[in-house]
């Protein structure tokens, strides 16, 4: 046996081993992590803010907590005004639900020639065994619902806690990282931090302002319409629009226009072309303009980014897909050399200059066959010879 062999067997078992261990704490971590990189997005869109509240003179850790209040406080104000749309809903679906009972017992009575009463039906519908095990297993699954309410807490908690450090402690994390690397490298990171929070920021920015200016023009349109609902249904319309990728702008519009329906089918017909109408303001004035010194990227690069986010992180890889791919290809673009094109890549303008010519010569040759190729428009040998008397006579 050589003598490396008993070393290399063991080493290899190690690096075996470890990769499992690494595996497994990953597994057991990814909630974590996930909550980090999330925590980490969101401290990086928050601290422009929080830099010009401390160049003003106020503490680092409360122009966060100032930045965070607000934050929570818009948070707040959609929850609230979605909340009072659903309540209200509730409401009147509870209040008016005897009358759709009643108007559809009656309705099957005359259609189908039954006798059926409401009364019997609720009677029936009481004591059937399908509402008990229905109610049975409600009750025994209290429990689970209240643990993953309490979890979505603890982990909503857990990314602000997160991001509020990242935010207030975002200088001395950088000093923190950079004390390890060499000079070199310290530049480089420091670059890209400032890239990634230039980007992340001025994507959230750039969303809230459009998501403001789609509120109000469509609370505008609502209130003309008389849309029931309308200062809810366009927080609604402003958030989901902007904050949800690809899909959140027929999200969106798809609550306005079936509650527009209420009021009337041309009501409705009114609101589809406003959000159609709004739509292409945005595409092609507004969103060039407002995200042109932001997150200047190809709608092409952005969708796929999103698909590749969503597999990767499901919702919260789209979300945060944007910012990412903007902040990779500012960083990227920092660092690629770009070289002239090389004047023979660039052949189509000299094949559009020998084009007409073409053309000519083709056309020559369909109107006079006789013509040999190189001759010009219009020559005809045989007409030529016999004008000069030198064309074969016919026996």
């Amino acid at each position: 046996m050589p003598p490396w062999l008993p070393r290399a067997i063991v080493l290899a078992l190690a690096l075996f081993a470890c990769f499992h261990v690494a595996e497994w704490a990953f597994h057991e971590l990814y909630g974590l992590l996930l909550n980090i990189l999330v925590a980490f997005f969101i401290g990086l869109a928050c601290e422009p803010a929080v830099d010009r509240l401390a160049a003003r003179g106020m503490r680092r850790g409360a122009a966060t907590a100032l930045v965070f209040l607000g934050v929570l406080v818009a948070a707040a104000a959609f929850v609230a005004a979605l909340g009072s749309l659903v309540a209200d809903q509730v409401r009147l679906i509870v209040e008016n639900f005897p009358d759709y009972v009643e108007s559809l017992v009656e309705w099957i009575n005359e259609q189908f020639g039954t006798e059926l009463r409401v009364d019997d039906l609720q009677q029936d519908f009481l004591k059937s065994e399908v509402v008990r095990d229905y109610l049975q297993r409600s009750a025994d699954n209290v429990w689970g619902i209240s643990t993953t309410v309490l979890g979505g807490l603890f982990t909503a908690l857990t990314v602000v806690l997160f991001a509020f450090y990242f935010t207030a402690e975002g200088p001395r994390l950088r000093r923190a990282i950079c004390s390890v690397l060499p000079p070199a490298r310290q530049t480089e990171v420091l670059r890209a931090w400032e890239i990634a929070v230039a980007k992340t920021g001025g994507y959230l920015y750039s969303r809230g302002l459009m998501a403001i200016v789609s509120g109000i023009a469509h609370y505008i349109a609502m209130l003309l319409l008389d849309v029931p609902y309308a200062p809810a249904l366009a927080v609604w319309v402003g958030v989901v629009s902007q904050f949800v990728p690809t899909v959140g702008t027929y999200i969106a519009g798809a609550l306005p226009i079936l509650l527009a329906f209420t009021v009337g089918p041309w009501t409705a017909v009114w609101l589809i072309g406003f959000v159609i109408l709004y739509q292409q303001l945005e595409n092609y004035l507004l969103q060039p303009r407002i995200t042109a010194k932001t997150v200047n990227i190809h709608p092409a690069v952005a969708f796929g980014s999103v698909i590749a986010g969503a597999a990767l992180l499901g919702a919260v890889g789209a979300l945060i897909a944007i910012p990412a791919t903007a902040t990779l290809q500012a960083f990227l673009s920092a660092y690629v050399r770009r070289y002239e094109v090389d004047a023979r890549v660039q052949e189509e303008r000299p094949l559009r200059r020998r084009g007409p010519a073409r053309l000519a010569r083709i056309r020559a040759l369909l109107r006079h066959p006789g013509a040999p190729p190189g001759a010009p428009p219009g020559a005809n040998p045989d007409r030529e010879a016999a004008e000069s008397g030198d064309a074969p006579r016919a026996p």
